[in-house]
């Protein structure tokens, strides 16, 4: 399921918007590198690519928090270089939905990330709710950090370019 952009999830959820002065593919291989994950994502302690092919992806993610640790499971789609969606297979959750957007713009690219969870446990969703907005928040910030750490300096050449 896609998430959609014009009206509120059933579901929790986290939206972020951003222009980052860097191309579609550049912050399309950055995400889709799931393999470095652990190196930059706060609360990443693993990840196993199972399957991998240019137009889709099978992977494992560990992530904890203090004495916490849950792995999950989830298979991404990947459409080069303007999207990425990611549905839950198995683990902790009761649902997870993820999408990213890539649109080119002058001088770098628009940014869309959209999230839809839920817990097995209504408690535990209602208690950890506000705990993940924002860690949504960090993780999106850890990209951009990212992107500023591998590729440095704003794309150049591009019309409206940030110089």
């Amino acid at each position: 399921m896609r998430l959609d952009w014009r009206g509120p999830p059933p579901l929790p959820s986290h939206r972020e918007e951003r222009f980052l002065p860097f191309t579609p593919e550049q912050l399309f291989d950055l995400v889709v590198d799931v393999g470095a994950y652990p190196q930059f994502l706060p609360w990443v302690a693993a990840t196993r690519i199972r399957e991998r092919s240019a137009t889709h992806m099978v992977a494992d993610m560990s992530v904890g928090f203090r004495a916490i640790r849950e792995t999950f499971t989830s298979r991404v789609t990947l459409e080069r270089p303007s999207a990425i969606h990611v549905d839950y297979v198995s683990g902790p959750l009761k649902h997870l939905s993820n999408d990213w957007s890539f649109a080119p713009e002058a001088g770098g690219t628009r940014v869309r990330f959209a999230v839809e969870f839920s817990f097995r446990s209504r408690l535990f969703e209602r208690l950890a709710g506000a705990v993940f907005h924002e860690a949504f928040r960090h993780m999106v910030a850890a990209f951009e950090a990212r992107a500023r750490t591998l590729y440095g300096d704003p794309v150049r050449g591009v019309a409206g370019a940030v110089q």
